[in-house]
């Protein structure tokens, strides 16, 4: 076959496929050798982006190796590199090379990972790879879950199985509980699945950014004594602004006694389980009807791999299990696993094979390593702002999460925060580090999150030595 006939069938050479999947790989090499010297974060308006990429659909093919080139620079240059070492804003997805290989084997062979006909392999190995996050995570023998995109869709999942299992068709009248810490995709997946504004208690939290034991007894009491239906409380193991863990073994005495679902959110924290320090503080975690984690922040995997995790498995199955006749012949398998009856997704990719095969390759050991790693460097940098009178530290190091603020002479706090938030700003425009502001008790705050197993004390050092620089410089600017 001639190569227009070839290309008509969207195929390329054995020799194409490999020249250019060297090329791939050798360009992804040299991003993961080279990335700490780049600027860690940068963006590009809409005007930019639209005279570069917007045209006409081509009609006729381009030379694929151009393209990649035109890639690396244009694609994957403007952007912000989660993997760089000083990438410490939001909660990073550092990920590991084993996973990317991983991830490219799994694109390669295309498996349809949502039932065992079509692909018994990923059926087990996701099976296997759940059971050992369900056994680190100390729930019992019978937990089931399901690898999802990401902790939005393992909130939306989980609260989903809670609904099935508690309300089942009628929502009237129910009532959820959360604080005021907890994350956006919690109150984006309730409305979704139907519950009103009115339906969801969101309590404040105290200095400690923690859910109040007491005001949700009360709360839920008060539901009661109403009429209505309390039936699910949103606890947080690790909250994005600050690192927080909820009081879980309170949260589920309660939730035991009064006939709650309790849902952790555990997208950040759950996974610091492994290590010795994470497990004093996620006391409890053991105890949810419904847990989410998320492998591509704290297990160090790329986008996109979410995991929940319930109680009892038969709850998935339950509330998602919807079987037509074009779908009959995939349960003709004694004792099969098919994950697509266990969630929204129906075609599903083999999101299991990268954390499984990096898990293999490194041990949990290195990963345990890893994660008290992030939390140790968070703890030092805590102190060494003690330690610095232009420094004052806005919420201590959680879970690798630490907030902070600079102080300037003669600043108001209306001051002060436009400093902090300048200060941020100038940082990640020059290149050298990002970090994500954020608010607390109405003021901003400086916030970092170091989990990169290849970010260094250094790294943080002078990371916090350019912000005091930026600090000075700005300073007066903001002065009355």
């Amino acid at each position: 076959m001639d190569e227009v006939g070839a290309r008509a069938r969207l195929e390329v050479s054995p020799e194409e496929m490999r020249r250019l999947g060297y090329h791939v790989v050798d360009l992804l090499v040299r991003h993961w050798e080279t990335v700490g010297g780049k600027p860690v974060w940068r963006t590009a308006d809409r005007a930019e982006m639209e005279a570069r990429f917007r045209e006409p659909p081509p009609e006729h093919g381009t030379d694929p190796g151009a393209l990649l080139e035109r890639m690396e620079g244009e694609v994957f240059g403007p952007i912000g590199h989660l993997i760089h070492p000083r990438f410490l804003g939001f909660i990073p997805s550092p990920s590991n090379w084993i996973s990317v290989l991983a991830d490219l084997l799994v694109a390669g062979h295309n498996p349809f990972a949502g039932n065992w006909l079509e692909a018994a392999p990923p059926a087990m190995i996701e099976t296997v790879v759940l059971d050992w996050l369900r056994e680190a995570c100390g729930l019992p023998q019978g937990a089931g879950g399901v690898l999802v995109s990401g902790g939005s869709m393992a909130n939306l999942t989980g609260l989903a199985c809670a609904r099935h299992n508690r309300l089942a068709a009628d929502t009237a009248g129910a009532v959820i509980y959360a604080s005021d810490q907890t994350h956006s995709s919690v109150f984006r997946g309730l409305r979704v699945l139907g519950f009103a504004e009115h339906q969801v208690r969101t309590l404040p939290t105290a200095a400690d950014g923690r859910l109040p034991v007491g005001a949700l007894h009360d709360a839920v009491a008060a539901d009661r004594s109403a009429g209505r239906r309390p039936f699910c409380v949103v606890a947080n193991a690790g909250t994005t602004n600050t690192g927080a863990v909820d009081p879980l073994p309170a949260l589920a005495d309660l939730c035991a006694e009064a006939h709650l679902w309790l849902h952790i959110d555990g997208a950040h924290g759950a996974a610091a389980v492994l290590c010795e320090q994470g497990r004093a503080v996620l006391a409890g975690l053991e105890r949810a009807d419904s847990l989410v984690l998320d492998p591509h922040k704290w297990l160090f995997q790329p986008y996109e791999i979410g995991c929940l995790l319930v109680r009892e498995a038969r709850w998935l199955p339950e509330a998602f299990r919807v079987t037509p006749e074009y779908l009959k012949i995939t349960e003709g398998v004694p004792e099969a696993v098919s994950y697509m009856d266990h969630g929204v997704q129906l075609t599903r990719s083999f999101r299991a094979l990268k954390l499984w095969l990096s898990l293999k390759v490194f041990g949990f050991g290195a990963f345990r390593e890893a994660i008290a790693h992030g939390i140790t460097l968070a703890e030092q940098t805590e102190s060494w702002l003690r330690a610095a009178p232009e420094w004052e530290v806005a919420s201590p190091a959680q879970l690798a999460i630490l907030c902070f603020r600079y102080r300037a002479p003669g600043l108001d706090d209306a001051g002060t925060d436009a400093l902090n938030d300048a200060m941020a700003q100038a940082l990640n425009a020059e290149g050298f580090a990002f970090l994500s502001p954020t608010a607390l008790g109405g003021r901003t705050v400086l916030r970092i999150c170091p989990i990169n197993p290849r970010t260094t004390p250094d790294d943080l050092r002078e990371t916090l030595r350019r912000l005091a620089e930026h600090g000075r410089r700005l300073a007066p600017s903001f002065a009355r």
